[in-house]
């Protein structure tokens, strides 16, 4: 037994939200950053790992004397720093930039403070792994990986240890915590042997993780000298306390060859994707606007010299925080998330605000010539490529004789809807916007004694018809009965679609031990049906459905120029221990199912099974009748878990169980609980049907254009030196997106972070014409790239690492 090590690693995992608020989380930090600190002065050979740059932070501003003790346990190498991100975020549902943030912002913090930086990343209560990660742990300095959950009853694995490998290549050292992450203040001689029995040849080591946990505690007297007493017994490996990073330096000595493990490390309590909708909600709603802002602020400097926000930073920081992995997951106490709202509500604020200075600046230099009959209307693109979109604008009552031009005079189709006031005088405006990528475009509401007369799409209450698309309504069912592509004569769905399914689900918070959700009670059932809005633009057919005590209503939108399907859904739900599902059956053989993941894509069974995703699925395959290649892509603004059960595609739309509730507690059916997602949310989603793949149909773009919306303000004349329409970008591939725009870090350089969608090696050519910058550069499949322009112009583009590390 002596031939083998059994590396003891000293830890406090602290859950700084989940049954308890953040400021309790705040106290415990102390306390156990406190006691740690303590043993360490009581045991030289004692080592502490910990993690989460936000504890540190807490520690910093509010006890300085103590901060200053655990600088000095670094030096020492005896306080070892772990996890190079803010703290241990859920890992599946933040978009591929947050985790690139929470390795942003943690790790420059611990250069900054510690003057280190983690080489394994440490995420060891998340409740599964997006397998895009390895490169983005890779690309932020770590090369390894510390993960327990999904535990090996919910994922088969080669072993305790192996190389986890993303699309691109990249891959990290994996390491999985055997039994727990956690001990209690006992002997720990029972869990010493049973970590004792895992170690496995060729690995003769392995980590056993100890120290009171989840509310914080770390490593006891009691726990060191159990610890001590067991080493000198025969019958136990050789036990060293240590950390991962010794434990991962001694296995790379011995240059062992390595099971490789290519996907996700997948399932564990799969209803924390979709429970508590709001939390979700904030969270999508938080990336997508400090992304645009970021990106607007960047070209206002420096088009206009507009400042750029100092405080993009502390926005960014409150969403990493409610990234929390009970926090995001929705598992935490209901007051939990009173506190996530109003940090999300900081950062959007200090978005919008940022944001709003950066159009506002623009807008005001764009030269619109003087004429006191015209309003202008300045429509602003994120996007690195151009959009054909819908934009609308709350606007004062429009006139008979008014129409929209854009900047070259050409009337461009308008339509009127219905304002979201309720009052005299106001009209809320609807147009099909071409805006080029990365800027801008003019468009003016002008008076002209003839407007033009546009030609509609065929509607009524029961029926949209474009020149593509057919889509018709049940009026018994109130769901999708036909979704017809006119140019080939086929009939996309295999069934009724769009229908919202009623499910039991007595499983707690978490859904722990659950792998689907099938156990239907009932659909909703059409109260009303009927087409709301009708013109050149656009026309909507709204379905209002009932289910018990709550009201689905959805308004089905087919455009007359836009081949896709957009769907706003508003819910009152009142169900207790329910969930609801959205559900769309294709007709299709030969299916493949693909969901969006934090920068990347993967494919998946269709097994029914619940699946964490982002913001779009996909299935395609073939037409039976003629061999063609087909699919159907979803889009949403809010929501992250699905399933594909054959050819059924399903939207998880909430669940509602009883908040923070925790098998094997069983609920008192007499007892007052408060239950999640109770009352009205709104989300969105789109159709986008396609011949051949999901590539083809630029899914990735479609999906992004309906997360980040173009922005739209109304100006006046004045003179200035911006012209009516300008790009400030071009990329001469599809496949290769700019998905963050940025100042850097350390000074007023900017950041462009680009990365390939499709999984196909692609040479691009990236043009910033303001900037007086071209970048070619050779991305492989899936591969995330970083580019620094120097504010110097006479300095060359270089690229960096995802920490923006100068050479």
């Amino acid at each position: 037994m002596k031939e083998k090590t059994l590396h003891m690693i000293g830890n406090a995992h602290i859950d700084l939200v989940w049954l308890w608020q953040w400021q309790e989380g705040f106290q415990e930090t102390k306390a156990t950053f406190r006691s740690a600190l303590d043993r360490l002065n009581e045991y030289d050979d004692f080592v502490f790992t910990s993690s989460s740059a936000v504890m540190y932070e807490w520690v910093e501003n509010n006890d300085p004397e103590m901060f200053a003790e655990i600088k000095e346990k670094i030096k020492e190498g005896r306080w070892v720093i772990c996890g190079g991100w803010w703290l241990q975020p859920d890992c599946n549902i933040p978009s591929g930039e947050s985790f690139v943030r929470q390795g942003l912002y943690g790790q420059r913090y611990f250069k900054e403070k510690f003057g280190v930086t983690a080489t394994v990343g440490y995420n060891v209560d998340s409740f599964g792994h997006a397998g895009t990660l390895p490169q983005i742990l890779q690309k932020s300095g770590m090369d390894h990986y510390v993960f327990m959950r999904p535990g090996p009853h919910e994922k088969g694995l080669p072993g305790r240890l192996f190389w986890w490998e993303s699309d691109d290549g990249s891959r990290v050292m994996t390491f999985q915590i055997p039994f727990e992450y956690t001990t209690w203040g006992q002997d720990l001689e029972q869990h010493v042997k049973r970590c004792a029995d895992e170690i496995k040849e060729p690995v003769n080591e392995l980590m056993s993780f100890y120290g009171v946990g989840n509310h914080g505690g770390g490593p006891t007297k009691e726990n060191i000298d159990s610890l001590k007493r067991l080493n000198e017994e025969e019958d136990t490996p050789n036990i060293v306390l240590s950390s991962p990073n010794q434990f991962f330096a001694e296995v790379k000595k011995k240059n062992l060859s390595l099971p490789t493990v290519h996907e996700d490390l997948q399932y564990h309590a799969v209803g924390c994707y979709s429970v508590h909708s709001g939390i979700k909600k904030w969270n999508r709603e938080a990336e997508n606007l400090l992304g645009v802002a970021e990106k607007l602020s960047v070209i206002a400097n420096q088009v206009t010299g507009q400042p750029y926000p100092t405080d993009y930073k502390q926005a960014w920081k409150n969403v990493l925080f409610n990234q929390f992995h009970d926090i995001l997951a929705g598992t935490s106490l209901e007051e939990a998330y009173e506190d996530a709202r109003n940090m999300h509500g900081e950062a959007m604020s200090i978005g919008e605000r940022g944001l709003n200075y950066a159009v506002q600046s623009l807008a005001w230099n764009i030269d619109i010539e003087q004429d006191e009959g015209m309003l202008p209307i300045v429509v602003f693109n994120p996007h690195s490529w151009s959009i054909h979109t819908n934009v609308e604008v709350e606007f004062k009552k429009l006139k008979d004789d008014q129409m929209l031009i854009d900047e070259n005079g050409r009337e461009v189709p308008l339509q009127v809807v219905q304002s979201h006031a309720t009052a005299n005088g106001r009209n809320r405006l609807s147009f099909l916007a071409d805006i080029p990528a990365m800027g801008y475009r003019v468009y003016k509401v002008v008076s002209d004694s003839t407007p033009k007369k546009f030609p509609t799409i065929k509607a009524n209450d029961y029926v949209l018809e474009n020149d593509r698309y057919r889509l018709e309504i049940n009026p018994e069912t109130g769901f999708i009965r036909s979704l017809y592509d006119k140019e080939i004569q086929y009939e996309i769905l295999a069934g009724e679609a769009a229908r919202p399914v009623v499910i039991n689900d007595h499983s707690d918070t978490w859904s722990h031990e659950v792998v689907r959700y099938d156990d239907v009670v009932g659909e909703f059932k059409p109260k009303s049906i009927q087409r709301t809005e009708h013109g050149s633009v656009k026309s909507v057919i709204r379905v209002v459905s009932e289910f018990g005590s709550s009201t689905f209503i959805q308004d089905f939108t087919m455009y007359k120029e836009l081949n896709h399907v957009d769907v706003q859904v508003t819910l009152d739900w009142r169900e207790k221990f329910k969930a609801l599902k959205l559900k769309f059956p294709v007709d299709l053989v030969h299916r493949k199912a693909t969901y969006e993941t934090a920068y990347g894509h993967i494919i998946r069974e269709a097994d029914g099974h619940e699946q964490p995703g982002q913001s779009w699925i996909d299935v395609s395959g073939t037409i039976k009748a003629t061999g063609g290649s087909y699919g159907l892509s979803i889009a949403n603004d809010a929501k992250y878990s699905y399933d594909v059960d054959g050819n059924e595609m399903s939207i998880t739309v909430l669940r509602s169980p009883i908040y923070a509730h925790h098998d094997p507690l069983i609920p008192d059916p007499e007892g007052q609980y408060s239950f999640i997602d109770q009352g009205i949310q709104r989300f969105q989603y789109s159709l986008l049907p396609h011949e051949k793949s999901w590539e083809n149909a630029l899914t990735v773009k479609h999906a992004a254009v309906l997360n980040q919306r173009p922005i739209a303000l109304i100006e006046t004349y004045h003179k200035g030196s911006l012209p009516q329409k300008d790009s400030y970008v071009s990329i001469d591939k599809d496949n290769v997106i700019i998905s963050a725009m940025k100042q850097a870090e350390d000074n007023d350089d900017i950041i462009i972070r680009c990365y390939e969608t499709n999984k196909v090696a692609t040479k691009v050519r990236i043009t910033l014409p303001k900037w007086d910058r071209v970048i070619t550069a050779d991305f492989g499949a899936c591969e995330i790239k970083t580019f620094r322009l120097p504010k110097d112009t006479s300095k060359p583009v270089m690229e960096t690492n995802l920490l923006e590390w100068q050479e």
